[in-house]
Order: C-alpha cells, then sequence, then structure tokens
C-alpha cells in the first residue's frame, strides 16, 4: 500500500528525513492534485487514492475543500496534474434543475469548491482525470447534463450500479468504444474491462467537445475525454481496484501520471525558452481603449499569456483595404496610428507585468524580468498609403513587421483574394521593399498575392516572415502557401508562422483542432527542416481551434509537439527562435547599411 511502518525510535526517524536528499528539478515525480470530500468540517479523502498515485509514480497533494479563489488558483498552478475524486450528490440547481425525491445527500460549498477547480485547472490546460463524481463535475462543467437518479430518469432496465461487496471487487464489465481516446491508448489488446460501481447519478449528455469512450451493458456512461485535450472521466473506482494491485487499474494511473510528467515537462521547457506568437489582432477588437491586465473580451491578454507560459506577442495594427483616394488614405494612416498607442499604453497601466519590445534583446530582457513582452506590428501596407516617409514614422513607433496587405489590392501590391492590378508588386511597392529593408522593418508575406510573394523574395535583400499562413498541400486555400512557396521562404532563410485559423487549418472549419494544426507544422519541418518554421495565433482575428483557443491555451502545442517526438531545441526553434533569427537579421541589416 506504500506506506511503510518505520519503529517509534525518534532518534533513527530524524537521522533519516535529515540525510534525505530531494530529487530537485526532476519531472520525474509530477504533482498530483486530489479533490478532497467534506465531512463534519474535515477535508478528507480515501487512502486508495493516495496509493493509487504513489503506486503510479506521482505526488499526490490533498486540496482542502474551500471556496477561496486566490488561495485554490495558487495551489492549482503548482500542480502537474488534477484527480478529482468521488463523493456525494451534485446540486441540480447548477445545471437549471429541479431537484426530484431520490436526489441524495450533497454539500454546495463542495460543489462550488470542485467546480472552481475545474475551471482553474481547465485554464492552465492541466491534465484531469475525473473518477465517479469527478467523472459527472467534468461533464457538468463543460455544459452535459446528469441524471440525478438512473433508477427513475433512465428508460431501461439497468444493472445494480451500488455494489454492497468492497470496492477491490469488480462489479460488472463495461465495453471500451472505438476510435481514438485514452482507453483505447491504455488497452489496445482490450474491448471490455471489469469495474467496481458505487453510484445512482450518472452522465446524461455527454459535453460538448467530448466523446463518450465506455460504456455499460445497460447503456449508462462509463467514460468520457475531451476530443483534443488531456481530460477524462471514469464512472467507476478505479483507485480500490489500483490499489489492490489490479493491473488494469494500475494502467490507468501509470497513464494520467504520465500525461501529468509530460505536462510538466512542458511548463518546465516554457521556463526556458522564448516563447512568440507573432501574429495577434487584438487591438482590432476593441473599439476605444482597452486594458490588457484584464480578462475583457478577447483570446490574448496579460492573464492569459501568464496562464499559458507564452513570452511574447505581435499586436498588430489592423487595417481593412477601403478606398484609395488621399482621405481614405490619411484615414488609414491614422487609425494605425491610434492602434499603435493605444498597445503602447498598456506599457504605462500594466508596467509591473509588461513591456514593449522592440529588439530580440529586448524580448529575453522582459523574460528574465518576469514580464510578457508586445511586439507591435502593422497589417496591411494600406496604412502606408503612398507615403514611403510613413514607414520611418512607423518604425519610430517600433512597429517591427508590416503585412504588405490584407484581403484586396493595394498601392503596394497584389493579394491572395481579389483581382490581380498589378501583378505582383507595384513599382512603389518595390521602393516599399526595399525602404523596409533599410530600415529593418520585417516584411510579412501573408496575405500576398503567389508574384507579389515571388517578387519579394527577389527584391528582399534580407529574410522575410509570413506571420500567419499555413500548407496549401493540407488545406487548399488560396490564403496558404504551396509547397514551392514553403521552400523558396526557407531557401531565403524566412520563415513560416503556422496560422490557427480554422477555415486554414481544415476545409471543413467546424472540425479544425489542435490536431491539424500539429499536422500542418509537422509538414513544414519535414519539408524543408524545423528552422523555417513557426506559430501566429491570428487570435482576435478569428483563430481558433479546438483544443486551442486562448494564449492561455498555446502550451497544449508544446504538449503535443513533445508526444510526437520533438525536443527542446526543436520546440525553441518553433516557438521563436526562427522569428527571432529574422528579426536580428532585418535589423542588422539597417545597421550595417546605415
Amino acid at each position: 500500500m506504500n506506506t511503510k511502518v518505520r519503529h517509534p525510535n525518534l532518534k533513527d526517524l530524524i537521522q533519516e528525513v535529515d540525510h534525505f536528499i530531494p530529487q530537485t528539478n526532476s519531472p520525474g515525480s509530477p504533482k498530483i492534485g486530489l479533490s478532497a470530500n467534506r465531512k463534519d468540517g474535515l477535508s478528507c479523502i480515501a487512502e486508495t487514492y493516495i496509493h493509487s498515485v504513489l503506486k503510479a509514480g506521482g505526488t499526490p497533494v490533498l486540496i482542502p475543500v474551500m471556496t477561496d479563489i486566490d488561495a485554490l488558483s495558487a495551489i492549482v498552478s503548482s500542480l502537474d496534474g488534477l484527480l478529482f475524486s468521488g463523493g456525494g450528490d451534485f446540486n441540480p440547481l447548477f445545471v437549471g434543475e429541479e431537484p426530484i425525491p431520490q436526489l441524495g445527500e450533497g454539500d454546495q460549498i463542495r460543489d462550488e469548491y470542485d467546480l472552481m477547480l475545474v475551471r482553474l485547472a481547465v485554464n492552465r490546460q492541466i491534465p484531469i482525470l475525473g473518477i465517479c463524481r469527478g467523472h459527472q463535475l467534468i461533464n457538468i462543467a463543460f455544459g452535459g447534463t446528469i441524471y440525478q437518479d438512473i433508477y427513475v430518469q433512465h428508460d431501461r432496465a439497468l444493472y445494480q450500479h451500488s455494489q454492497q461487496t468492497p470496492r477491490e471487487f469488480a462489479s460488472h464489465t463495461v465495453r471500451i468504444a472505438d476510435g481514438n481516446h485514452f482507453l483505447k491508448e491504455i488497452f489496445k489488446e482490450k474491448d471490455s474491462l471489469y469495474v467496481n460501481s458505487f453510484h445512482h447519478q450518472a452522465v446524461k449528455d455527454v459535453a460538448p467537445e467530448f466523446v463518450s469512450v465506455a460504456e455499460a451493458g445497460d447503456g449508462i456512461n462509463e467514460g468520457i475525454a475531451h476530443v483534443e485535450k488531456q481530460i477524462y472521466g471514469v464512472q467507476w473506482h478505479p483507485e480500490a481496484m489500483a490499489a489492490a494491485d489490479n493491473k488494469d487499474m494500475l494502467r490507468l494511473f501509470y497513464y494520467f501520471v504520465d500525461k501529468a510528467r509530460g505536462f510538466a515537462m512542458a511548463k518546465d521547457i516554457h521556463r526556458q525558452i522564448v516563447t512568440i506568437d507573432s501574429h495577434t489582432d487584438t487591438p482590432m477588437i476593441f473599439p476605444g481603449s482597452f486594458d490588457l491586465g484584464k480578462k475583457e473580451g478577447g483570446k490574448v491578454n496579460l492573464p492569459f499569456m501568464e496562464e499559458g507560459m507564452i513570452d511574447a506577442t505581435f499586436m498588430v495594427a489592423y487595417i481593412p483595404q477601403g478606398k484609395r483616394d488621399d482621405a481614405s488614405l490619411k484615414q488609414a494612416t491614422a487609425y494605425a496610428i491610434e492602434r499603435l498607442n493605444e498597445v503602447k499604453r498598456q506599457e504605462r497601466i500594466n508596467s509591473s507585468r509588461m513591456g514593449i519590445a522592440y529588439t530580440p534583446a529586448d524580448i529575453y530582457r522582459l523574460k528574465g524580468e518576469g514580464k510578457r513582452a508586445i511586439c507591435l506590428g502593422v497589417e496591411n501596407g494600406y496604412a502606408i498609403g503612398k507615403e514611403l516617409n510613413n514607414l520611418q514614422l512607423f518604425k519610430d513607433m517600433g512597429v517591427s513587421y508590416i503585412t504588405l496587405c490584407h484581403n484586396g489590392a493595394n498601392d503596394i501590391c497584389d493579394s491572395a483574394r481579389g483581382d490581380a492590378e498589378w501583378n505582383g508588386l507595384s513599382p512603389f511597392g518595390k521602393q516599399v521593399v526595399a525602404e523596409m529593408n533599410r530600415l529593418g522593418i520585417m516584411i510579412d508575406l501573408s496575405h500576398a498575392a503567389e508574384r507579389t510573394f515571388y517578387d519579394v523574395l527577389e527584391q528582399s535583400k534580407v529574410p522575410v516572415i509570413a506571420s500567419h499562413s499555413s500548407v496549401r498541400t493540407l488545406c487548399d486555400h488560396p490564403r496558404n502557401l504551396t509547397d514551392e512557396q514553403i521552400k523558396a521562404i526557407a531557401g531565403k532563410h524566412g520563415v513560416v508562422q503556422v496560422c490557427l485559423y480554422a477555415g486554414f487549418i481544415n476545409k471543413e472549419e467546424d472540425k479544425a483542432s489542435l490536431t491539424d494544426a500539429i499536422n500542418h507544422i509537422d509538414y513544414i519541418a519535414n519539408l524543408v527542416g524545423i528552422d523555417f518554421v513557426g506559430i501566429g495565433s491570428d487570435f482576435d482575428g478569428d483563430g481558433e481551434l479546438i483544443g486551442c483557443r486562448s494564449s492561455n491555451e498555446l502550451i497544449n502545442i508544446t504538449v503535443r509537439l513533445m508526444q510526437k517526438g520533438y525536443d527542446e531545441i526543436d520546440i525553441q526553434k518553433i516557438w521563436g527562435g526562427n522569428l527571432l533569427r529574422v528579426m536580428t537579421e532585418a535589423q542588422a541589416y539597417t545597421r550595417n547599411n546605415s
């Protein structure tokens, strides 16, 4: 039972403790939070949960039942995994239902505690395993429903789901569903499992983005899993069987602890490297002033970046393509300036948490200070108008890159969308490329027409970027890059930052997922090498995928890359190293040619 009983000798005990040397900075024993039950004013848990986690190589940490969100947040932030234990019934008012007479004993304080914990863990992408009540909790927290009492509300003849025999003994079997999910990963050779059963509430309608992975012969759901994230639930009590050395149930705990270990390693990588999201449209979604220090409406803010362990993001002043008369062009320039100034204002109101970064050295310095770095960009050279001097203005404001166009031709070039006007770069566009080179502003070819793309590669003296573009071979969209374009940009030592916009990732947009994004990254790495791929989310510009919807979820990319075999050096390049190389070369060119 992992409980070593020693002789009651104080001297020997003190000597053993004092001579013990812990393994520092080791990912070998991930910290697993255990949600507690609440009885007679006590936060408690069955020891079988503790023993099962220990047997699987985890370090169990009991989380006392409380509703102090500051304290719970501090605890959760230190965890690598979170296990939700069994217990009493849920208050149905949380899911908008009135209680039926058969509802059992509940505890609203524990309900609030569990629901707070699950949201705090989800916000940090911590792997979660729910057991019995915890299984139902996960389903409720993500928008599913439960039976208050299966014997009254289910329409089939049911098994006895509250066995009288001890918990280490099985009482019925569950069928493992077909498909790609955690039970199939663990039990590849099995179609069913022997399980125990202690409940009268159960999952009814499975939550959105979750799938049913196990079912009893009477139709009661026995397992759920998120389609992309490391969140799982089982209705039975595997901890009781695992503590009694049931090999199947131990495999379940080994799997969960291994996922927690992987998450701990991903966090450690993020602590060591610089992580950069190369394209967000956050300034666009706020018509007036805003505060990056708050979670107020967008997918990118300082709290989300902190939760997702993202060090830097490029926030762009996006200007939709409009008319090209003098008045409209001046208005576009003025709007870009206003949005950039609004982002720069964030440095004044959130100075303890962030800074504006103008160079790679600034990004590294801010990370060292424990702050987030915000870099500035302009999306759509329409903001330049026909005035080459505007490039100096934007450079002086700290703009690091300019996307030459958006949807539709402008005075610089043709776009991937709309009619061709210049057959690539305009004469003015060639001047723009040369001046951006001279000033050290990176040229961004996302949205550019193919002819524009190749014209720029021919004209530019330094490597260029595609700040948010994906692979056309995997998703045939004019905004994506062909294999030939990817090879060409790599041949000039540039970088393609994979975009997380659903329509550029999967032709079936409603199915676009984190898995698809990993496939795009993997494709580019295999096509041209690890030195030429990165990540540009397009968050707040409608970028989002199942499993990766905001900055706090970006660490999921690291977890998945590790699972595919990418090492820390690879991940460092993908998460910003490649982009910083191009940024460094662009800025070095202006110094060497000034």
